[in-house]
């Protein structure tokens, strides 16, 4: 199969699709693979590491789209790379459609097949694909709410980790999925005082046993929310729903009412934002101020962490590239009902349950769409 890497072109993304060492695995078993010239330079990678395992460089990104089977990247195509997809195409990469309708548009309208990162699970229920950027994007999150305290950037002027005889930030954290439980990890670690909200009870039980009388827990409703969130210094919202539309937990009265200077990273941004105050923002731009909230919410905080985002999500897709490369994508879908999960677009069909529901599309179930 001809695969192809173009650079990625979203704002500040210097993640790439492919690393060397899975550029040789895919050579190694026959495949051809096209990378953009410096496409791997934002990671650390240069042309002259892929060449050395058998990649040809290409000069721009219009070969890689005209002569590929597979194109492997890791954000959402923009409009002028969706103008450039072709029927029948296999694309590869995060796409998060649920909040984005003009990209659902533009891939159903060019026929190919696009496989998201986000939803393809595994055995044991989880999204392997997703989780290495959950893990990057949680342990980031308190990171930059810090910075986001500091008077400087809109914020209180409040330290985290606060100091001997001055009390530590207070850090609210909404979901003890992936995000939240390394984002309530790094906040103690910081000297935060942490309280994670979750509406699953065993979540909480997890947390509370791996981190004991540091974090605390809180079961989720209305008014946990509201009253946590407007004591709060940092809100950190990591909410997830597998392909659909994020939940608007804090709604706009609740910001309101939050403190002056106090911060929203909203990690749940890909798919629309757990605030009803939240909008994408980018590393150029990163933060906005609603209410005299400070917002951040950009939607691919892993690319500033480039190198380490691009190597542990390479170590997680390498079995699904392999797969979709050696036995095709018809019967690596087929025979992998997890890959299947993946699939949100087919040939102009939308293939994902929560897809459809979150924009009132049509829903084509992947067996049906594959005539499996």
């Amino acid at each position: 199969m001809l695969i192809g890497v173009p650079k990625e072109i979203k704002d500040s993304e210097y993640r790439v699709g492919l690393v060397p060492s899975t550029v040789r695995e895919l050579t190694r078993n026959g495949h051809h693979v096209l990378v953009e010239k410096d496409a791997g330079l934002g990671a650390g990678i240069a042309d002259a590491h892929y060449r050395s395992v058998g990649a040809e460089i290409v000069p721009d990104a219009d070969p890689v789209y005209a002569r590929s089977e597979l194109i492997v990247k890791v954000k959402e195509p923009l409009a002028p790379e969706r103008k450039k997809l072709r029927p029948g195409q296999v694309l590869f990469t995060y796409l998060h459609l649920a909040a984005d309708p003009q990209q659902t548009a533009d891939l159903v309208a060019s026929g190919v097949i696009a496989i998201a990162y986000e939803t393809v699970t595994s055995p044991q229920g989880t999204l392997p694909l997703l989780t290495p950027m959950s893990e990057v994007a949680g342990r980031m999150a308190p990171h930059v709410g810090a910075r986001c305290l500091e008077k400087e950037n809109g914020g209180r002027g409040v330290l985290l980790g606060g100091v001997p005889g001055v009390p530590p930030a207070d850090v609210v954290i909404l979901g003890g999925g992936v995000a939240g439980s390394h984002a309530a990890l790094i906040s103690a670690g910081m000297g935060a005082t942490v309280t994670v909200i979750d509406r699953n009870p065993e979540v909480l039980r997890r947390i509370a046993n791996q981190l004991g009388a540091r974090v605390r827990t809180v079961f989720s409703t209305s008014d946990a929310i509201e009253t946590l969130c407007r004591r709060a210094d940092l809100v950190i919202a990591s909410v997830l729903i597998p392909g659909a539309a994020a939940p608007k937990l804090i709604t706009a009265d609740t910001v309101k009412a939050m403190k002056a200077g106090s911060v929203i990273v909203d990690i749940a941004i890909d798919q629309g934002g757990c605030s009803e105050t939240s909008r994408p923002t980018t590393h150029s731009v990163p933060t906005y101020i609603v209410y005299d909230v400070v917002h951040y919410c950009v939607t691919n905080m892993p690319g500033a962490v480039a190198r380490t985002s691009t190597f542990a999500l390479n170590n997680v897709t390498l079995p699904f590239v392999l797969a979709l490369a050696d036995k095709g994508y018809r019967r690596a879908l087929g025979e992998d009902e997890h890959l299947r999960r993946g699939l949100n677009v087919y040939e102009g069909m939308i293939t994902h349950r929560a897809v459809a529901e979150a924009l009132k599309l049509k829903f084509t179930p992947p067996e049906a769409a594959l005539r499996l």
